[in-house]
């Protein structure tokens, strides 16, 4: 009997271990599948958009890379927690974490103040402070995960992320933020507060050492948003109404300590609607609010620390006040910044048109070119706001905008992605009115258009005869600026080109294509081919002229190929004649040192003996002059050459 409870118990145990490991598999299983799917939503959202193929090829590499990587489970489908601070869930949860600092910010001396608004509702209290309790404690996991920049790379060892989370102060504000001060509450019930002040939850105000968080969500906003100047001020309000909140929570408690109705400044508690909840929040909201901006009559203090504290919140309110009202002025002012710049500009055009006397026709076109500009663009100067961004950057975004514009060029379709980069960079927007020529019948071709928005019409020499209209995606002048030899117009514009409307065109020069295709040899040569298309198919090529014109061109490209290959000979003949007299020169050294170092037996060979190193020394000398005037020489043949 006793070993068959034995083997009952024995079983148990098993059963119980294989249950227990059975429901941890269960719990790695769906971690792991959790962080499968985070993964893959991620990755779908990167890729989600339209990207041309040769624009982000550095981050598809980085990103196949990253793939390699996650073959290995100690990196992707182990346990270890990193978390990106730059990713959207990283944002997510710094606005959860600031919703429960917000929290406590109000509730906690809202709470501490007014009795009533603590004993109305305890078990939503409750659930709502160990709920921000909960928060805090995954904020430091959080926290104690964050990757950071090291030599430009994100560190993602969660050693070093913990170690470099313990050498910041943040850990102690987050520790502090924890202190179990609840404990408080086994031996002063915190919903058990009745005409008192300050109530039990008062020893959760190391709460607030959470602050600096919600800062940080601050500032991650302001700078992702669109429009920070009004999210600037949505905080400033914030600010100014957290403020007005504290002060009168302070107000009600002072109010208790000096007695309730002991005087006229004081809160009388006194009466049914006095007693209200409502009503004691209200007034003192009213109040504070009264003292701190100073634009009102509050009751006269009538004993030395209600004059104290009058006095105090005077200042406050003057000093807080002062900086919140200024900070919303330049804010509000800032928001009108390119309006006023704009403006500016424009007067300043009125004025100039003013003292020269310009027509007033003229000046009225001038003002709806304006006006125009500001409607389609907000009068935004590219150039000026991408300066300070880098090269690669600005050639990214200029891809992204203009990119599509540029591939429905016929000449520049199947380029290569480098010369279409350096390109885009080039590409100058300009802004036609109604009625102004873009080119005229005869002008040197210096640069091609592509249009943008708007509608251009090809009139004949009379000016009335619309021969053609051109609308967004068309190209002109393309080939004037090929420089293309045979061409019979001489790369003259061929016709004229008005602009029917508002039109926005984009502008690319010969010479910035010609700096650009000078580093593309074979894109050059592409695009030549493709001009000469074009201008057989018009019949404007001389065929006998270009063919000329090559063959120059292959007998310099000749010309230059042969001097190369001699200017190599020779540097490699010179190479081997420095090698053959260094090589001698060593030799030579060490004969003189072997005669230098003979022992001398006889006295009377001693004056022989000396007059033989003196001799190798004065023809050493020589040799090294001949050597050096030979060099000299040689060098500046190669220059000449």
């Amino acid at each position: 009997m006793h070993y068959s409870n034995e083997s009952e118990e024995e079983s148990q145990s098993s059963s119980q271990r294989r249950l227990f490991s059975a429901f941890r598999g269960r719990l790695r299983q769906a971690a792991r599948s959790l962080q499968a799917a985070v993964r893959f939503r991620s990755f779908s959202k990167r890729e989600s958009g339209p990207v041309d193929w040769f624009v982000d090829r550095s981050h598809q590499k980085a990103n196949t890379d990253n793939e390699d990587k996650c073959h290995e489970p100690a990196n992707c489908w182990g346990y270890k927690i990193i978390v990106d601070p730059s990713s959207t869930y990283h944002y997510n949860w710094l606005m959860l974490v600031s919703l429960a600092v917000l929290y406590n910010v109000v509730f906690v001396l809202g709470r501490a103040v007014f009795w009533e608004l603590n004993n109305s509702v305890p078990v939503l209290w409750w659930t709502l402070d160990y709920a921000c309790d909960v928060i805090y404690i995954l904020d430091i996991l959080v926290r104690a995960h964050e990757g950071y920049l090291e030599q430009g790379l994100l560190v993602t060892d969660p050693h070093k992320l913990r170690a470099h989370y313990l050498q910041t102060k943040h850990w102690r504000t987050d520790l502090l933020a924890l202190i179990p001060t609840d404990l408080a509450y086994l031996r002063w019930h915190p919903f058990e507060c009745y005409v008192q002040v300050p109530c039990p939850v008062i020893v959760r105000v190391n709460r607030l050492f959470k602050l600096p968080r919600m800062w940080e969500w601050f500032e991650r906003t302001e700078t992702d948003t669109n429009y920070p100047n009004v999210f600037r001020i949505c905080k400033v309000v914030l600010a100014i109404l957290v403020l007005i909140h504290w002060n009168a929570c302070l107000y009600f408690a002072i109010s208790y300590a000096i007695g309730f109705g002991t005087d006229n400044w004081v809160y009388n508690l006194d009466g049914p609607k006095n007693s209200t909840l409502a009503r004691q929040y209200i007034y003192s909201f009213y109040w504070s609010t009264l003292t701190l901006t100073t634009i009102g009559e509050t009751p006269v203090p009538e004993n030395e620390a209600e004059y104290l504290f009058v006095v105090a919140d005077f200042l406050a309110g003057v000093l807080i006040f002062a900086t919140i009202v200024g900070n919303i002025g330049s804010m509000i002012s800032n928001m009108n910044l390119a309006r006023v710049d704009f403006q500016n500009r424009m007067d300043g055009v009125k004025q100039y048109m003013a003292f020269r006397k310009v027509g007033r026709e003229l000046e009225a076109r001038v003002i709806r070119w304006f006006a125009y500009t500001w409607a389609e663009s907000g009068a935004l100067d590219e150039e000026r706001v991408l300066s300070a961004l880098p090269d690669k950057l600005k050639a990214e975004i200029a891809i992204r905008v203009h990119l599509e514009t540029l591939q429905k060029v016929r000449i520049f379709q199947d380029c290569e992605p480098g010369l279409l980069e350096a390109l885009v960079l080039k590409l100058k927007l300009q802004v036609f009115s109604p009625g102004d020529y873009i080119c005229r019948k005869g002008d040197v071709g210096k640069e091609m258009y592509i249009v943008k928005r708007g509608r251009l019409q090809v009139v004949a020499d009379d000016g009335h005869s619309v021969l053609a209209t051109l609308s967004a995606g068309s190209v002109f002048g393309e080939v004037s600026v090929l420089d293309i030899a045979g061409n019979r117009t001489g790369n003259r514009r061929t016709a004229n080109v008005r602009s029917l409307g508002y039109s926005d065109l984009f502008c690319l020069a010969k010479d910035d294509l010609l700096v650009a295709l000078a580093d593309y040899p074979d894109a050059r040569a592409t695009l030549i081919e493709r001009g000469c298309q074009l201008l057989r198919k018009d019949g404007l090529l001389d065929e006998d002229v270009f063919r000329k014109a090559k063959e120059t061109q292959d007998s310099m490209v000749d010309s230059l190929k042969k001097l190369e290959t001699t200017v190599e000979m020779l540097q490699t003949r010179l190479a081997r004649l420095l090698a053959e007299f260094t090589s001698s020169q060593a030799k030579l050294k060490q004969r003189i040192t072997r005669v230098e170092l003979r022992p001398q037996f006889q006295e009377e060979g001693t004056q022989g003996t000396l007059e033989v190193p003196s001799l190798g020394r004065r023809r050493l000398r020589s040799f090294e002059s001949q050597r050096k005037h030979s060099t000299e020489t040689q060098i500046g043949r190669y220059k000449t050459m």
